[in-house]
């Protein structure tokens, strides 16, 4: 379990470093793709596009074959029926073709997708599917000119369209599958001769062009669609995996945090129990109650080693409440408890301290405050501790100020101002938070481990308080610890029992 964080930092380090090589290998991947592709994008997206052509090719097959027998029908009027029956049964023929090739290419696997193959396997039904249309130039043999140029000129354009709409994802296919008709009408209308066949011709040509412009300016749409769609999956995939690197950085993250408490917990009661005896020895040598040493040093020295333990058994008390606090595992002992008193105890407590560096130590209290409802040990750890702060970074000669009183909305605080050196805006959230320390206050105050802040915060939190900090650099700061009305033991207002008067009302008659 301890090792669990180091695994996890070599963990994001080899994600970290794999991270610029997974995006050389993108770059690679994508410029082969557009290498190997058709439309000049990705290889994959020619494999949608063949798969819409297709689907459009299919949807549209029984609509365009009833198309050519309507035409054929129209056109017998002036061209032999046999002659158009035969012409509409080569085009039918030509597009169930195609229509088999396009069932045939949505069967195949997309692992086995060869674009160029199936591209020209289309062009190449397409061509021949063209030029069954184009077939329709040769009713100028048998039928009335001047009466079939029109039917012509109608007949062409109804394939340019119809064809066009249908093989807009597959540009080639648009071309070779129009041009046919387009040109051989054409050409039939130019040599025909005169003002009226030379327009034909000349619209027939530009709805040729504007036909395929259209299903040119419709597969770029396609393409965008796509295009767009893939940036989505691939931006869907991101998210999803940097959704798991999360979750497993937190995990990772809570395993390390619980390790740490089990080891702060487990530290801090095996260190206890020899600090003890370090503290309770070098307090018997410090009293000299087995008799006076011969070297009168020996006194100062067991003094610092019991200072020196106390300092430790206090931090040590401060790890542990901290690590039971994060665990969860930190229950209030709550009573009915007087926070003016918890005040006055702490406050004598700490007035040697105060004295020893020449700072004044005010008490003012609030009159008539009433007792509170919570844990008596904790609520004196967190005076002591905001009193302790105080008196630590405030230098000789200050004043250091401890205010009881009501709060605005009806519950108790405690206040503790200083007029130390103050703490910069910006490294308020450091000192808040646990092991944080200001950078001034470590240049003019005695070094400690930036645990007591974090347990008072805490401990207000399992109160349902509030803690506040207030500061100012240069000009000192204020800590204010405030106890929630519902905590306050306010005596109730006496309950007074009104008697019903009995009142007669005699009747006059």
């Amino acid at each position: 379990m301890p090792y669990e964080p180091a695994t996890f930092d070599v963990d994001v380090r080899a994600r970290m470093g794999r991270e610029p090589k997974g995006n050389a290998q993108k770059t690679v991947s994508d410029a082969r793709q557009r290498l190997t592709s058709s439309s000049g994008t990705r290889s994959s997206y020619d494999f949608e596009l063949m798969q819409e052509y297709a689907s459009a090719r299919l949807a549209g097959a029984i609509p365009i074959a009833a198309i050519v027998v309507i035409l054929a029908c129209v056109s017998s009027l002036w061209v032999p029926a046999l002659f158009t029956a035969l012409w509409a049964g080569v085009v039918l023929l030509s597009l169930a073709t195609v229509a088999l090739i396009a069932r045939r290419f949505q069967r195949t696997s997309p692992l086995k997708f060869n674009a160029s193959q199936w591209t020209t396997t289309f062009v190449v039904a397409e061509c021949i599917y063209g030029l069954t249309w184009s077939t329709l130039a040769l009713f100028t043999l048998v039928a009335d000119l001047d009466s079939l140029t029109a039917v012509m000129f109608a007949m062409v354009l109804v394939c340019i369209a119809a064809n066009a709409v249908s093989t807009r994802s597959l540009p080639p296919a648009t071309v070779i599958s129009t041009l046919p008709a387009t040109l051989t009408v054409s050409i039939n209308l130019i040599a025909l001769g005169g003002t009226l066949n030379y327009t034909l011709a000349g619209v027939t040509i530009c709805g040729e062009i504007f036909f395929v412009y259209l299903a040119r300016q419709m597969h770029t749409a396609d393409l965008d669609t796509i295009t767009h769609q893939s940036e989505k999956d691939a931006l869907i995939n991101d998210l999803e995996e940097a959704r798991q690197m999360s979750d497993e950085a937190r995990r990772h993250a809570e395993q390390a945090n619980i390790a740490k408490s089990q080891f702060l917990a487990t530290m801090s009661h095996e260190l206890r129990t020899p600090l003890n005896a370090i503290i309770g020895f070098s307090e018997v040598l410090k009293s000299e109650l087995l008799g006076p040493h011969q070297v009168a040093q020996y006194k100062e020295y067991a003094g610092d080693i019991h200072n020196s333990g106390q300092h430790l058994l206090n931090l040590i008390n401060e790890l542990l409440d901290l690590s039971r606090i994060e665990a969860g595992k930190y229950e209030l002992n709550e009573e009915v408890v007087s926070l003016v008193e918890i005040a006055e105890d702490c406050r004598r407590m700490m007035e040697l301290r105060a004295k020893a560096k020449g700072i004044e130590l005010v008490y003012n209290v609030g009159r008539n405050l009433p007792k509170l409802w919570g844990d008596e040990r904790a609520i004196r750890q967190v005076v002591l501790n905001l009193l302790s702060n105080a008196i630590k970074f405030t230098p000789q000669s200050g004043k250091v100020v401890l205010i009881v009183t009501r709060s605005g909305d009806g519950g108790q605080m405690v206040s503790v101002k200083d007029n130390g050196p103050g703490i910069p805006e910006e490294e308020i959230v450091t000192v808040l938070s646990s092991f944080g320390q200001g950078s001034l206050a470590q240049k003019t105050a005695e070094q400690g481990a930036g645990l007591g802040l974090p347990i008072v915060q805490k401990i207000m939190d399992l109160h349902q308080g509030r803690f506040d900090l207030f500061s100012k650099l240069r000009f000192g700061t204020e800590v204010i610890a405030t106890f929630p009305r519902a905590r306050v033991m306010d005596a109730l207002a006496p309950v007074v029992e009104r008697k019903q008067k009995l009142e007669i009302y005699s009747e006059v008659s």
